[in-house]
């Protein structure tokens, strides 16, 4: 069954990006997510199945 992951939610993922960063932000939603570095603000296409293996912790911000 797949994770509830939304545009918006910032992912830490268990290996950190070549910047040093281990968080990313959810520019999209799908079969693939494009995530895009905290760090350096590289952006990259990844398979659901791929990224969902790496995540961590899942960050959702709150809305008033």
């Amino acid at each position: 069954m797949p994770m509830d992951i939304r545009v918006g939610d910032v992912l830490t993922m268990k290996k950190k990006h070549p910047c040093g960063s281990n968080q990313w932000l959810v520019l999209r939603a799908g079969m693939d997510f494009r995530l895009r570095c905290r760090g350096c603000g590289h952006e990259l296409l990844l398979p659901r199945a791929k990224a969902e293996k790496g995540i961590r912790r899942v960050e959702r911000p709150e809305t008033p």
